[in-house]
């Protein structure tokens, strides 16, 4: 019986449906979320090289090469990563789940040498670790990141999870990404408020332009989360599943749960 629907689910598939229109709209609050993003990372190399003296590994300039990977890996490529959905919405499914995992690693990779970079400063110089909020967020945030990568590498890259099993985790995955990237946007705002008390101390009130720039940096740091997150949840602005998914899914669920179309 898997036989006539499979030929059937194939012959649809080869047929064809014209790809999906962009949505009036998305292509603007794109561009205008990577204009954001890039400024935001910008703004941060130049408040580290103007105010802090620039970024080295050998120095005690190590420890601006925390906030630069981290406004890089957990602010910028995350949200890029959550975009990719949206972005590429006719091409290939497996593809573009390539692009979002790989997005990913790549974050994880540079927020892992931030992490490092911070750890190994506070060694040197004989400072204490993990008592601020900024650091309980941040390794809170850290390690919830590398989980759901790894969870949503298993469900959803990896062979081996069933059709039904993805459709019941896929909810969580979207909400606790979006919840991640929102962490790590609040967290790097804590991390940028704790560095200017602790250099400008009552300065700050005086609106020393340091000051000025980080709070400016801050602003546009919501502002990146906020358009990010706003993308996300504009339902009409989904990938719309493609002819190729719709059929592989049906037939998915038919050789491997017994499911028919007429039983939904």
């Amino acid at each position: 019986m898997a036989g006539p629907r499979l030929c059937s689910s194939h012959l649809s598939m080869e047929s064809g449906v014209g790809t999906a229109p962009t949505p009036r709209g998305l292509p603007y609050y794109v561009a205008f979320s990577q204009l954001l993003g890039l400024t935001v990372v910008a703004m941060t190399g130049a408040w580290l090289g103007l105010y802090r003296g620039g970024i080295a590994w050998e120095s005690t300039l190590q420890f601006n090469v925390h906030p630069l990977c981290m406004v890089i890996g957990l602010v910028f490529l995350q949200g890029d990563a959550l975009l990719v959905y949206r972005v590429f919405r006719n091409e290939a499914k497996r593809t573009t789940k390539v692009l979002h995992g790989l997005l990913h690693v790549f974050a994880f990779i540079i927020a892992l040498v931030g992490l490092v970079a911070v750890f190994d400063y506070h060694k040197k110089e004989g400072y204490a670790d993990l008592y601020s909020l900024h650091s309980w967020c941040g390794i809170l945030v850290f390690i919830l990141y590398f989980v759901q990568w790894l969870v949503g590498f298993s469900f959803f890259l990896f062979p081996g999870a069933s059709f039904s099993l993805r459709s019941c985790y896929r909810p969580q995955h979207i909400f606790f990404g979006a919840a991640i990237f929102l962490l790590s946007v609040g967290t790097a705002l804590l991390g940028l408020k704790e560095a200017l008390l602790f250099k400008l101390g009552t300065k700050y009130s005086t609106f020393a332009p340091e000051g000025v720039l980080a709070n400016i940096l801050g602003l546009l740091l919501a502002c990146f989360g906020v358009v990010v997150l706003y993308i996300l949840t504009r339902a009409d602005w989904k990938r719309p599943p493609q002819a190729e998914e719709q059929a592989l899914s049906m037939d998915f669920k038919t050789l491997t749960e017994g499911d028919s179309p007429s039983s939904q």
